[in-house]
């Protein structure tokens, strides 16, 4: 069964980053928490709790219709996967994410997509996030 990521116990974060840097270390080969495909923020200011911005993981993902070059496929419960090697650059996917999570690499001029692999809640030391069977 295909499992989605779900950020149901962020009010237990405490703001490591621990889960963006896993993401951007193994996916993207990054050190950098810029290229996580989660972004961890404060909600509030400083004395705000902190807030996920995840993927949903659309079943008819905006993100796969907006790519021209099919570099982002649906992925099997919800989201997308992209094909590197057909990307085009041409950044279409980015605007097209109706809740703002596809980001962009500038270096490699590809999109940062979430792959629901379940390594940030492996590193999250205070089980802040989860993966979840999708029906």
């Amino acid at each position: 069964m295909p499992k989605i990521l779900q950020a149901l116990g962020m009010a237990k974060c405490i703001g490591c980053y621990s889960c963006m840097l896993a993401c951007a270390r193994y996916n993207y080969r990054s050190y950098s928490p810029k290229h996580s495909a989660m972004q961890v923020k404060t909600q509030g200011g400083i004395q705000g709790r902190f807030v996920a911005d995840i993927c949903r993981a659309c079943v008819d993902a905006p993100c796969v219709r907006a790519c021209p070059a099919d570099a982002l496929v649906q992925r099997r419960g919800g989201g997308a996967l992209l094909v590197k090697e057909k990307c085009i650059g041409c950044e279409q996917c980015v605007p097209a994410c109706p809740v703002q999570v596809v980001y962009w690499d500038g270096i490699q001029r590809t999109p940062i997509v979430c792959r629901h692999c379940g390594l940030c809640v492996v590193y999250c030391p205070h089980g802040c996030l989860e993966m979840a069977v999708t029906s």
